[in-house]
């Protein structure tokens, strides 16, 4: 397991080596120093000495690649692919834009986050889940039928569609719950209330269907026909037999997700004033802070690769006769 471990991780890291050189062209060569400069400070009336003293101000008036005009390692060190780029594997994120440091606000926003996302996933899958295997259980029925119906219309309707109704009808007309905000401790329930509700609600559609997808595939099995045949009841053989050959598709999907939830909801914080990194990423955008981008980009390679490697993991502790190779 060790040695499985140790492999995958050293496959992922020239791809996130990969990821980051993109990133740095996308950044630095494709959009220069100068155009941040110039969008930074206006394309108006602005001066050569102006963006020459943003770019100093931010660090970006060192050579690109390779610094002649330094000594021994400095020729290397003294560049911006180097404070821009190569620090982030030792997640040294640097300073915003507004001179605060990135990794506090990440470390402290990535909490608002969390206490969003995993309530989402953990009730939306149970939700998900128990649906589908209803649609499963009352196969070519009514009931099928118009549960595959709800879930097409669900997922139809657009997630801003969710949440401004969410928004007007629990807050504005039954005043349940506040419309927006966050707060420290016990009293953030109240504020993640309403977008937890309406994560779950927005994903029954898309998730119920695909659910409903993989248990009648596995239904339709030869161990199946032979559980029958045994004479075991319908919901023995749903949920002690193809629920369990299921989880392993059903795992693919949710380990990978598990570490995004750290990069949280960009349009659910945007839109219901939670401080956590997906509002970050949003105001940083809107903000033009490169600074934040850049690093948001980073951390969510990482964490989609560190995914990849659960997802794999993953496999053998749902079925043991799969091999690490």
């Amino acid at each position: 397991m060790l040695a499985y471990i140790v492999r995958r991780v050293l496959y992922a890291i020239p791809i996130l080596i990969g990821v980051n050189l993109i990133t740095f062209a996308l950044f630095f060569i494709v959009n220069t120093p100068d155009d941040m400069a110039r969008m930074q400070l206006g394309t108006r009336r602005v001066t050569a000495e102006a963006i020459e003293k943003w770019k100093a101000e931010q660090g970006y008036d060192k050579p690109m690649l390779f610094n002649a005009q330094a000594a021994g390692p400095g020729k290397l060190t003294e560049t911006i692919f180097y404070e821009k780029s190569v620090r982030l594997f030792a997640f040294d994120f640097g300073a915003a834009e507004d001179g605060r440091d990135i990794a506090s606000e990440i470390r402290s926003r990535m909490w608002p986050s969390l206490a969003l996302a995993l309530p989402v996933l953990l009730v939306g899958l149970a939700v998900n889940i128990s649906f589908a295997l209803l649609m499963a259980f009352f196969r070519a029925t009514y009931l099928d039928f118009w549960g595959v119906v709800l879930c097409v219309a669900m997922m139809s309707i657009s997630t801003l569609f969710y949440i401004i109704g969410g928004q007007y009808i629990a807050s504005k007309v039954w005043h349940l719950v506040p419309i927006s905000g966050y707060a420290g401790g016990l009293d953030a329930a109240r504020f993640l209330v309403l977008p937890v509700l309406i994560g779950v609600v927005g994903g029954i559609g898309a998730g119920g269907r695909w659910y409903r997808t993989l248990f009648l595939e596995e239904m339709s099995r030869d161990y199946v026909r032979t559980a029958r045949a045994k004479g075991l009841a319908e919901s023995a053989v749903l949920f002690r037999h193809v629920l369990k050959n299921a989880m392993i598709p059903i795992l693919t999907g949710v380990v990978v997700v598990i570490p995004l939830l750290f990069m949280g909801s960009l349009l659910t914080e945007s839109f219901f004033g939670i401080p956590g990194l997906g509002s970050y990423t949003i105001d940083a955008i809107q903000a033009q802070d490169f600074a934040v981008v850049r690093s948001m980009v980073f951390i969510g390679s990482v964490l989609y690769i560190l995914g990849l490697l659960l997802t794999d993991l993953s496999y053998t502790l749902v079925d043991p006769r799969i091999k690490l190779q």
